[in-house]
């Protein structure tokens, strides 16, 4: 069972995103902003159980989205993570911001819950 790492401050969307990845068959954990997902994510490749994707909001309290990316590109340990931007976010230079920062697809809220899954299910598994 694939599982995701949602990381997001709303918990309204952290549901929102958790039940549609449940109801697909996904294994789903959350972190409340970008400090909280770091140290998760850590954890994780210390103990071998890193998530095969981790969707991240840009606007958060303590650590954002765009320094979130660049941390997990910038640690060996989780350089390889499948990781989407799912954020409110949605001018032409947020977008390219958030590509340049190291994110393989960025999904502007509000979002299609089948979409989203459909893209977390396809960089699944054309990373496997």
């Amino acid at each position: 069972m694939p599982t995701v790492l949602v990381v997001d401050d709303t918990a309204s969307i952290r549901f929102l995103i958790r039940t549609n990845l449940e109801l697909a068959g996904f294994e789903v954990r959350e972190a409340v902003d970008g400090i909280d997902c770091i140290e998760q994510l850590r954890a994780d490749a210390a103990a071998g159980t890193l998530p095969d994707a981790v969707t991240v909001d840009e606007m958060m309290p303590r650590q954002g989205g765009m320094v979130t990316v660049r941390a997990i590109r910038a640690d060996p340990a989780l350089a390889d993570l499948t990781v989407l931007m799912v954020t409110t976010q949605n001018m032409p230079m947020d977008i390219k911001r958030g590509m340049e920062a190291g994110a393989d697809v960025y999904v502007t809220k509000p979002f299609d819950p089948d979409e989203l899954i459909a893209t977390i299910t396809d960089l699944i598994d054309s990373e496997g």
